[in-house]
């Protein structure tokens, strides 16, 4: 099946009475006949739930289609986006490791990494994820090099094809954030990654109601307990090795578990995604080439072909930039006042939604960065970062000239 009869189809509902979606299983806990049976679901002898915190039907039916359409061999999904980049890491590093991570990732990923180093985990920025960067920080320290798709906001495109061939040769494990691209605009995995990770609060979910990530796994990585010494116990699981320790260890202990009705929010908006993206990468690109004919604008997409990652958005995306655009109005003055004299985007924080968002990212998602930071993620006294909505092309390209019209006076 093609992508968007899959997001359909390819799917395990519960059909006893002819439902066409999953249940909502909203429940704290599950009974069983007897305290042997229970005892064999908690111990992983045999398949059920025992408590919704470790497991959950609903949950279940979202990891599978979340895995199914990444071509994972699983996926554990989490209370947030920023708690599946956590629990990605925090699932093989220990005091004394490293991390290598592009200097363009989201303001909240870089205070992450921030909030690593008092338990002795290092982190070595580069400004671009790619393989001239990167291997002249390889350590024997190093443990993963984790990089964003498409970064928020800098829009930079990941080499992963190349960076996973260089890091595979260490024996180091590839991350990749692809909230940005969505399995719609490709499959990491397929390209050399090891795990990928989704903040489904975005585009997955598409309408802004639910808070939620997923961590898929590829099942290629050999985790070798002398570089990963927490894996030894779970070598009797071969491939599944990554994901046994993740659900058996720091993500079912730290309690990052989703609600079943927000992975049931995650499945209405899944299927589709294909649709919406397919809508929000056209809008996008099409407002991009407006900003990029209007005086006074200076405009960041990935798909324009004056963008230095428009070739390799052309190889790995299929031509598409997905659907955020950044532009700059020439100060921060300027850029208050046409976010301030627009009529139809939201001023939220958000991404991913079907409706257009726009925010100011140097006085809010980055407003705890460093000026270097803030530089390597693209973002400026005068940045506007736009989530594009599925809006009629027309009126949104009617409403930014108005706006920008009135900030031609301003100094």
């Amino acid at each position: 099946m093609k992508f968007n009869t899959a997001l359909l189809h390819d799917k395990n509902v519960d059909d006893r009475f002819g439902s066409t979606l999953p249940p909502i299983y909203q429940v704290s806990a599950f009974s069983h006949q007897s305290p042997e049976a229970l005892e064999k679901v908690f111990n992983n002898k045999a398949p059920g739930y025992a408590y919704s915190r470790i497991g959950n039907p609903t949950v279940s039916e979202f990891e599978g289609r979340m895995s199914g359409l990444e071509g994972g061999i699983g996926a554990v999904a989490c209370s947030s986006g920023m708690a599946a980049v956590t629990m990605s890491l925090l699932n093989i590093l220990a005091s004394g490791d490293e991390v290598i991570a592009s200097a363009g990732l989201f303001g909240g990923t870089i205070d992450l990494f921030g909030d690593l180093r008092p338990f002795g985990i290092c982190t070595r920025f580069v400004k671009r994820a790619c393989v001239e960067e990167i291997e002249p920080l390889i350590t024997q320290h190093t443990k993963a090099v984790f990089v964003e798709l498409i970064g928020n906001p800098a829009l930079d495109i990941a080499d992963i094809e190349s960076v996973s061939a260089l890091l595979h040769k260490y024996h180091i494990p590839l991350i990749v954030d692809s909230t940005t691209a969505t399995p719609y605009l490709i499959q990491p995995l397929k390209h050399g990654a090891d795990i990928v990770v989704h903040s489904t609060s975005k585009y997955v979910n598409g309408s802004g109601n639910s808070i939620s990530g997923i961590i898929i796994d590829g099942g290629s990585f050999q985790w070798n307990p002398d570089r990963y010494p927490g894996f030894e116990e779970y070598r009797k699981y071969g491939k599944f090795a990554y994901l046994s320790k993740l659900r058996n260890g720091i993500w079912r202990n730290v309690g990052a578990c989703v609600s079943p009705n927000n992975a049931f929010m995650n499945i209405i908006g899944l299927e589709t995604l294909g649709l919406r993206m397919e809508r929000l990468c056209y809008n996008a690109l099409e407002l991009a080439k407006f900003f990029d004919e209007t005086n006074g604008i200076e405009v960041n997409y990935p798909a324009l072909e004056t963008s230095p990652y428009y070739s390799i958005s052309q190889k790995l995306l299929g031509g598409r930039g997905g659907a955020i655009v950044t532009i700059r109005a020439g100060s921060k003055e300027r850029a208050f006042s046409l976010i301030n004299h627009l009529q139809i985007p939201l001023i939220a924080t958000n991404i991913g939604d079907v409706r257009t968002l726009v925010i100011h990212p140097a006085s809010t998602i980055y407003a705890h960065g460093t000026q270097e930071q803030k530089i390597n993620a693209g973002v400026f006294d005068d940045t506007i970062r736009i989530s594009v909505g599925i809006e009629d092309i027309e009126d949104l390209k009617e409403d930014f000239a108005q706006a920008i019209n009135h900030i031609r006076e301003v100094i």
